[in-house]
């Protein structure tokens, strides 16, 4: 289901093609950062998840590291908590590379290229479960899956052979679901905020229902913005304070917008760009530059 093409985009290209807007960008650009959950789905093939979601990895931190899971083969030998999580087939433990970092939840994203039951490159069964349940342990999780709304997400998720739980389900993060028009366009019609499960003050176990980030409108091409409503939310989520997390949206959208407006959207520009926006003192650029940073 994966859209594998071998043309990686830029997130820039995507909200000049419409995929997406800066607003929504803005938005899961913060969230990305601080290594927020997340999958595109989508039913049709070509619909571009796979392109989409690695153009929107290019939000995590430089030193954050991207575990690819290799589907139906994949041994979790690298996954200091693979036992812990219900992985019992036979590991050997390898010792980290000379040079690379181990492997920390708090460092780590585990990606998924597609999600589904399509061996051998494909991540399903005991495979899959064991990713998603590192997500609610603090692992970064970026997939793609098969489905065309959020119930189907959950549903497909939660039955056999996955059996994922609800508690699990809850710290998927954000949920994107895209589709491909009939005129070839590509649009994301829902973008999603799972709400984990959390305990109150008293120990009483809070579940309440995902919130709806941003929809697309049809008949006028355009997106509508319902994330205000749950910022204290995002902001807690991401350990910011909510006024911070507003402040910084609307400045990382303004400077989408402006490199979007520079035709700035090569991916090494765009990789490049965003470096240059954190490396500015306290963030405060609300412009793209015209030209490379240095």
């Amino acid at each position: 289901m994966a859209d594998l093409s071998p043309t990686p985009r830029s997130i820039v290209e995507l909200i000049r093609a419409g995929v997406l807007d800066a607003d929504l960008a803005a938005t899961l650009w913060v969230l990305i950062e601080g290594r927020v959950p997340i999958i595109v789905a989508a039913t049709e093939r070509g619909a571009g998840t796979f392109a989409l979601l690695t153009a929107l990895l290019a939000f995590l931190l430089r030193d954050v590291r991207i575990v690819e899971l290799e589907g139906a083969t994949e041994s979790f030998d690298w996954l200091p908590e693979a036992a812990e999580l219900g992985w019992s087939r036979n590991r050997d433990s390898v010792p980290t590379p000379l040079g690379q970092p181990p492997v920390r939840p708090e460092t780590t994203v585990l990606l998924i290229p597609e999600l589904s039951a399509n061996p051998p490159s494909s991540t399903w069964g005991a495979e899959a479960r064991i990713a998603i349940r590192a997500a609610s342990i603090g692992y970064g999780l970026a997939a793609t899956i098969h489905a065309d709304a959020l119930d189907e997400v959950f549903a497909t998720l939660s039955a056999p052979p996955l059996d994922v739980t609800d508690d699990e389900l809850s710290r998927l993060g954000i949920v994107l679901i895209q589709r491909r028009l009939d005129d070839g366009r590509r649009r994301v019609v829902a973008a999603h905020y799972v709400r984990p499960t959390a305990r109150d003050d008293h120990g009483h176990v809070q579940r309440l229902g995902p919130a709806v980030l941003s929809t697309w409108d049809a008949l006028h091409d355009r997106f509508e913005h319902f994330g205000w409503g749950i910022t204290p939310e995002l902001a807690l989520r991401v350990e910011r304070r909510p006024g911070d997390f507003e402040v910084e949206v609307d400045r990382r959208r303004n400077y989408l917008a402006g490199l979007v407006q520079s035709g700035i959207v090569e991916v090494g520009a765009v990789r490049a760009a965003i470096e240059g926006y954190r490396s500015t003192t306290g963030a405060s650029v609300t412009h793209a530059p015209t030209a490379m940073p240095n």
